[in-house]
């Protein structure tokens, strides 16, 4: 009996197995485990870029003398076979128009729509043609999602899904220049106004209609049989009698501009009269201040013709507030209402976005100084993008670009470039790309290079040649592009856009 109670004493004296050890121990292997095999995965993996889908779109092509399509996967869609410019409306869709059998001396020729088959679409209509338009500063576009069509030797409008949005009964049909979405008809010599949908504004009865202003919901002038002008607004209704021998362009505050005899004046919607031979021009209507035009200079008076600012600028323009551009001397600077200087007049241009609400003040050698609604210089350098849809700013400095939001805050390119794939990045003195860890995808060996573009491409310039690298950083045109007299350097594949930016088309 002693010796079995022995037995028993020195086995509950062995040490016991500590579950919670064990487990503990296991899950520490297991983390170093976890933590090699993640090491392993950035070393092999870090330097990929993220995979991302690229919108697809088309554009014109240019080759040896020849116009074609192909879309931003690089991929020939129309082979360049067209003796003249192929016509994109909009970019996401595949609708071409084609002109054929020009001549130039007799100004004829014939017009289709191809899809990306080449295979005629819209084939009820004799001619399918894009409608042109520009601002004053001649910036190019087409008239979006509307298509003039011709039948019979009249013309109507269809949209690009082949709806009919005006018949073919009109003798033409032109844009209202400088105004989108609107378009002045003719029938029988008489003018009438319709917009992108179809729908009449005004009827056709008038010898002249014109924009009032770039913005058509502030009204249409128009000029009937008897040589009088008046305004009619976008919903019909009549702004301004047809009884004025001119109307300005410009309006502010329900308040038109207008001359009856030989008295230049400003009314209301009410036909009340303010300011009769005050100024040789209204510029612009701002509340009740009026930027006038006397003896070629700019001044403000309010609709009580008292003076509020002399009229001895060279130019002037309302900005917010009680602030002014101010041109003087051959030089912009900022003033308020009393006439007194917020920034100094020391810049060659001077301009302010109202989206974002700052000012670019341009100085010498192409550069410029970025201010707050405050005035307070928050940025310097050479603009090379105010990208206004996705509210960014990107300056050169010093060989570098830096990016700001439109709060002109600071911010790093993986910020401002989300959607990207590889980041432009440079070290000692020469660019090169990073991925979103920041890790080198590109080795730097460029000269120059440019941020990527919507559809995945950069541009890169080594020995002073251009060349591109698609999203994940691979050679796709070798640097054998001279592009010295090109603004804009952009690539989709080998094709790079070519000197004519309104044009917007890519060659090689």
């Amino acid at each position: 009996m002693s010796r079995t109670r022995s037995r028993a004493r020195r086995y509950n004296q062995e040490q016991k197995l500590n579950i919670k050890k064990v487990i503990a121990v296991i899950v520490a292997i297991l983390v170093i485990i976890m933590f090699i095999i993640g090491i392993k995965e950035i070393l092999k993996d870090g330097s990929k870029t993220n995979d991302k889908t690229f919108p697809l779109a088309y554009y014109t092509i240019y080759e040896q003398g020849k116009w074609g399509v192909m879309d931003t996967k690089g991929n020939i869609i129309i082979e360049p076979t067209y003796s003249e410019m192929i016509v994109i409306p909009d970019s996401t869709k595949a609708i071409f128009i084609c002109m054929e059998n020009v001549n130039y001396e007799n100004n004829t020729y014939t017009s289709k729509a191809v899809n990306e088959k080449n295979k005629v679409i819209y084939s009820a209509y004799d001619t399918v043609e894009v409608i042109y338009n520009h601002d004053e500063n001649n910036n190019l576009w087409y008239e979006s999602n509307v298509l003039k069509v011709q039948k019979d030797g009249k013309y109507g409008l269809i949209n690009l899904e082949g709806k009919e949005l005006l018949a073919c009964t009109q003798d033409a049909i032109e844009p209202m220049l400088g105004t989108k979405n609107v378009f002045i008809t003719t029938v029988g010599g008489n003018k009438g106004l319709v917009d992108s949908l179809g729908n009449v504004l005004i009827e056709n009865k008038y010898q002249e209609i014109s924009s009032l202003t770039s913005q058509y919901e502030n009204g249409f002038i128009v000029k009937n049989s008897q040589g009088k002008y008046g305004v009619i607004n976008y919903d019909k209704t009549q702004a301004v009698e047809e009884k004025y021998d001119a109307i300005q362009k410009v309006y502010g505050n329900h308040m038109y501009v207008v001359k009856e005899g030989s008295i230049w004046k400003v009314i209301n919607n009410k036909g009340e009269s303010f300011a009769e031979n005050r100024f040789e021009q209204v510029k612009e209507i701002n509340g009740e201040n009026l930027i006038i035009k006397m003896n070629g200079k700019y001044g403000i008076i309010n609709i009580d013709s008292e003076e509020q600012l002399p009229a001895i600028y060279e130019d002037l323009s309302y900005i917010f507030s009680d602030y002014y551009i101010a041109k003087k001397d051959g030089k912009y600077g900022v003033i308020n209402i009393h006439n007194e200087e917020k920034l100094e007049f020391k810049y060659n241009y001077m301009t302010y976005l109202a989206e974002a609400n700052f000012l670019q003040a341009e100085t010498e050698n192409a550069e410029s100084e970025l201010f707050d609604a405050n005035f307070n210089k928050k940025a310097e350098g050479i603009i090379t993008e105010i990208n206004q849809e996705k509210n960014y700013i990107r300056i050169r400095q010093n060989n570098e670009y830096k990016y700001y939001n439109f709060k002109l805050e600071e911010k790093q390119s993986t910020e401002i470039l989300a959607t990207n794939t590889i980041f432009l990045s440079k070290k000692d003195g020469k660019y090169g790309y990073v991925n979103d860890k920041g890790i080198v995808v590109v080795d730097y060996q460029y000269e120059d290079a440019t941020e990527q573009n919507n559809y995945g491409y950069v541009a890169v310039k080594k020995n002073g040649k251009w060349g591109s690298l698609n999203a994940k950083g691979e050679v796709v045109a070798e640097c054998t592009n001279t592009l010295e007299n090109v603004l804009v350097v952009d690539f989709i594949g080998e094709w790079h856009l070519a000197g004519d930016i309104n044009a917007n088309y890519y060659t090689k």
